[in-house]
């Protein structure tokens, strides 16, 4: 143990800070599920978006880019940057249908547009699929890396570690179901600040040290390819040249190609679902209104892509130097290695602070989110439809706990979760056409859905038992798989019934191919705005990757190219500011 007292100061003010914004909002968060899960629909765009961004920054997300980064330099992390493509058209396209929708989650949207057994059954099977296991895997995860942090940082042996991570998972539980989303929200706001300042304070000092010797002494100690923002592209993936223990990023056209034409939009995961989903529509549905869940969004994307990286990146690269060749799998641990040797008492305390904080805001948003699948697609559906408000927010308590257990649970077997976690991220490609077509197309029916749910299954036992091919062909081949198959289901069965449409119509007012909906409702044709969304979309995929690299190029003195990012920086602001009052135009 090496923390001083100045250090448990800090860490005891921090939680005690914590619970005592979850002990102040409980009376805001008792009313009803929409209190409780939305935070009475009433965020302004900067909390929605800092929570959206608190939640995706987790214990194990600087290990994970540390782990990127020593592997294959900074271009190893184009495996999440590409990302960024999927982020901005939820930003243009669907954030403001979200919030028109009127929804408490992303399942009750199912029988808002569809209709009959099957919906119900499918709204049903992913309360409690994603609600409870999928989201215990998550949770697993996040406890895993807290659990790693703790062993190298104390030295407290692994088997003991689980403790510790059961006694945060406690104080999270305490404030997440006292307060609901609106304490957890605020809470994000204050841990992401917290968070954020422990990793500047750690970057500044592990750079400023006389092993690195700042920005130019780490550019010069390190091999040029390390410093590369794009991977190489041609021959084979990973068949990169290795430079003092580095494997330079080369990856294949088709991997290239996979990444940012396919993978963004054909995948699906939680926090990364195309078109939106779990707990970024959660904070859309609970923003003030269309225009501060668009906000939130955008500014979500801006953050978790461009800003936060670099003081993750830096150390990473720094870790190449001061701990080289690092054992397999542990490439990741050289950022909690810089924090053990390089902060002075206090600044481990602040440091820690900040990735309990990174952890709480991310476990208490699974949390939420998980209750608010339980209970309002699941309890309140099938199994009480007339509760009451009381009664709901008391059993999204429970249910919060049950999360908990469950989570924990998962913790202990996390090394036999390795393979069901991987296949579980497989099993996604193919539904995000689906997800995404079935605001813009009214042919969609929850057939469709449904058969791009199981199919990718069906690809994924297909390609391990008889294919075997290898990354990028296995998305290949699992995309159009359940392609093929939704699209021929779709074609094959019945539409939606047209009164769920025609509600669905009304009430969201979609662009796209809605024409039979509309006329059958004798509404007049309305102003097509798709061209200005989807134009929308690439100048802000234009935004983001300016906003990321620019920064990049002022960390590493890159003037003429930060002239270039800034200029398409701009520009795309001024664009997108012209576009959004076109598409606001009725």
């Amino acid at each position: 143990m090496i923390l001083e007292l100045a250090d448990w100061l800090i860490i005891v003010s921090f939680l005690l800070l914590t619970l005592g914004i979850g002990i102040y909002y409980t009376k805001k968060a008792s009313g009803s599920t929409e209190d409780f899960f939305l935070g009475g629909r009433n965020l302004p765009w900067w909390v929605a978006g800092t929570s959206m961004v608190a939640t995706t920054f987790a214990a194990d997300t600087p290990l994970l880019v540390t782990e990127l980064v020593v592997k294959n330099g900074i271009s190893g992390n184009w495996i999440w940057w590409n990302g960024l493509i999927g982020g901005m058209l939820t930003t243009f396209l669907f954030a403001k249908l979200w919030r028109k929708a009127k929804v408490i989650t992303d399942l009750e949207f199912i029988e808002l547009r569809y209709s009959g057994k099957v919906a119900e059954f499918l709204r049903g099977f992913r309360a409690v699929y994603l609600g409870l296991f999928f989201n215990a895997v998550i949770i697993a995860w996040v406890n895993f890396a807290l659990a790693a942090l703790l062993h190298v940082f104390f030295d407290i042996p692994e088997e003991q570690t689980i403790f510790y991570v059961a006694a945060a998972m406690v104080i999270v539980v305490i404030y997440s179901s006292l307060s609901g989303l609106l304490g957890v929200a605020i809470t994000d706001v204050v841990q992401f600040v917290l968070a954020m300042t422990g990793c500047i304070v750690l970057t500044y000092l592990v750079l400023d040290s006389p092993k690195i010797g700042g920005v130019a002494g780490l550019v010069e100690k390190l091999p040029a390819n390390t410093l590369n923002f794009f991977p190489q592209i041609g021959g084979s993936t990973g068949a990169g040249l290795m430079q003092n223990g580095v494997q330079m990023l080369t990856i294949s056209l088709a991997t290239f190609f996979a990444y940012v034409g396919i993978q963004w939009w054909a995948s699906w995961y939680p926090g990364a679902e195309p078109g939106g989903g779990g707990y970024v529509v959660q904070r859309m549905m609970s923003a003030k209104d269309e225009e501060h869940a668009f906000k939130a969004t955008l500014f979500f994307q801006l953050a978790h892509y461009g800003l936060r990286p670099w003081v993750w990146i830096l150390v990473a690269l720094s870790a190449i130097i001061l701990y080289p060749n690092p054992a397999e799998g542990k490439e990741g641990l050289g950022y909690v290695m810089a924090m053990k040797e390089f902060l002075p008492a206090g600044w481990r305390g602040l440091l820690l602070v900040a990735f309990f904080a990174a952890y709480m805001s991310t476990i208490s948003t699974q949390l939420n989110w998980g209750a608010s699948y339980l209970i309002n697609d699941l309890y309140q559906r099938f199994y009480k439809p007339k509760a009451s408000s009381k009664e709901l927010v008391t059993v999204s308590r429970i249910a919060t706990l049950v999360i908990m257990l469950v989570g924990l649970f998962a913790s202990t077997q996390v090394t036999s979760l390795k393979d069901a976690f991987e296949f579980l991220i497989e099993a996604g490609a193919g539904l995000g056409a689906v997800l995404i077509l079935r605001w813009y197309w009214w042919r969609i029916n929850v057939f469709s859905e449904l058969a791009a749910t199981i199919a990718p299954i069906i690809g994924v036992l297909l390609n391990r038992t008889i294919l075997h091919l290898e990354s990028p062909y296995s998305l290949f081949f699992i995309l159009g798989f359940t392609t093929i198959s939704w699209v021929l289901i779709t074609f094959l069965t019945q539409p939606t019934d047209k009164k769920t449409l025609q509600k669905f119509y009304k009430r969201v007012k979609p662009q796209g191919s809605w024409k039979p909906i509309r006329i059958s409702l004798n509404l007049p044709k309305p102003k097509n705005q798709l061209p200005y969304m989807i134009a929308a979309w690439f100048v802000g995929i234009a935004l983001g990757y300016s906003f990321l690299f620019g920064i990049g190029y002022i960390i590493f003195s890159k003037w003429t190219s930060f002239g270039v990012a800034f200029m398409v920086f701009l520009g795309s602001i001024l664009a997108i500011n012209w576009l959004v009052k076109k598409i606001a135009e009725k």
